[in-house]
């Protein structure tokens, strides 16, 4: 990420030989181009220079001047005596665990120890704000960003900062800049749902089509409920994502008239009910109160099977895991 060979903001090209080929991934130069090629073509291209070496047909002058070209590669697809497994480095847990502990400094602004996430309370969500509608793609780096963000990656709380902050907000067009439903000022994402959480104020994300696309990535789904959420309720999810929300004991659901996404607004409350029968297949109820009082109920779907309903009651994917090994 310390690059010094360019300003952020020139246009460049990196080529790699492995499957990350999206702008500014390598160096969060929104500029920065990349591409994937075998790891031939890469050390070829890396003596070249330039995307304009062919080393096909070029040739590079060497420094006793002569000019070089690069043979076709060639060899064997596998090694003809197999793959050398290495040395065992495994180390078993040790049987009495009770004295065992992980200590991280508090002062570490990389690493911090995981708190458990609370387990359901038992009653159905009620009157809590949307934090942000979500207009158009948002795909997991509009979510939870990645470039100088992935430093945190071992803390959660720092790594929170970057929640939401690409979405756009259906209300003003903008990214990062929210309406704070108590207190009337508009605020970046994270500032906005961290004031929610300190008032114990649950929230609620309305996105659009295809919501959590792109990579697996763990803290898209992490953060929002680390910050207080309790659902996302959508047009349609990306899968992994979905699965990722429900591993962190949120509710992700889908609206089952699409339509009625542009039934709701920033500003209006919101209510899940049903969830003290929450069953496969069993459509739930979201109630939604405009400012003036006035409310309509909308059906939203889900796709939790019975293992996935016990992380949502434990609080967690991991409660729920924890619960059953120490039964």
């Amino acid at each position: 990420w310390a690059r010094h060979d360019i300003k952020k903001g020139d246009r460049n090209t990196i080529i790699t030989s492995y499957n990350r080929n999206f702008t500014g991934r390598n160096d969060g130069n929104p500029a920065t181009h990349g591409f994937v090629a075998s790891p031939e073509v890469v050390t070829a291209m890396a003596f070249g220079g330039s995307t304009n070496f062919n080393p096909m047909t070029d040739t590079i002058t060497a420094p006793s001047g002569k000019p070089f070209k690069f043979s076709a590669p060639n060899g064997l697809e596998l090694p003809t005596r197999g793959f050398d497994a290495g040395a065992e480095t495994y180390q078993a847990p040790p049987t009495d665990r009770s004295q065992v502990s992980v200590q991280v400094s508090p002062e570490s602004q990389r690493l911090q120890l995981l708190a458990p996430f609370k387990p359901w309370n038992g009653s159905d969500i009620e009157n809590v704000p949307v934090l942000i509608k979500v207009k158009g793609k948002c795909t997991t780096d509009h979510i939870s960003m990645a470039g100088p963000w992935l430093k945190y990656r071992g803390h959660l709380d720092n790594i929170s900062n970057n929640m939401l902050i690409g979405a756009i907000n259906s209300e003003n067009g903008e990214a990062n800049n929210i309406r704070n439903q108590v207190t009337g000022e508009f605020g970046a994402v994270p500032a906005v749902a961290r004031d929610y959480k300190a008032r114990s104020i649950p929230w609620v994300v309305i996105g659009d089509e295809n919501y959590g696309e792109g990579s697996s990535r763990e803290h898209a789904a992490m953060s929002v409920r680390f910050l207080g959420g309790a659902a996302v309720i959508v047009k349609s999810f990306a899968r992994i994502h979905e699965t990722n929300l429900k591993k962190q004991g949120l509710l992700p659901l889908t609206f089952n008239n699409p339509k009625d996404y542009d039934l709701i607004a920033p500003e209006d409350k919101l209510s899940i009910l049903g969830l003290k029968t929450l069953t496969p297949g069993k459509a739930l109820t979201l109630r939604v109160t405009k400012p003036s009082g006035e409310t309509h109920d909308i059906v939203v779907d889900h796709t939790f099977n019975e293992n996935q309903i016990t992380w949502f009651h434990a609080g967690s994917a991991l409660n729920h895991i924890a619960k059953v090994n120490n039964a």
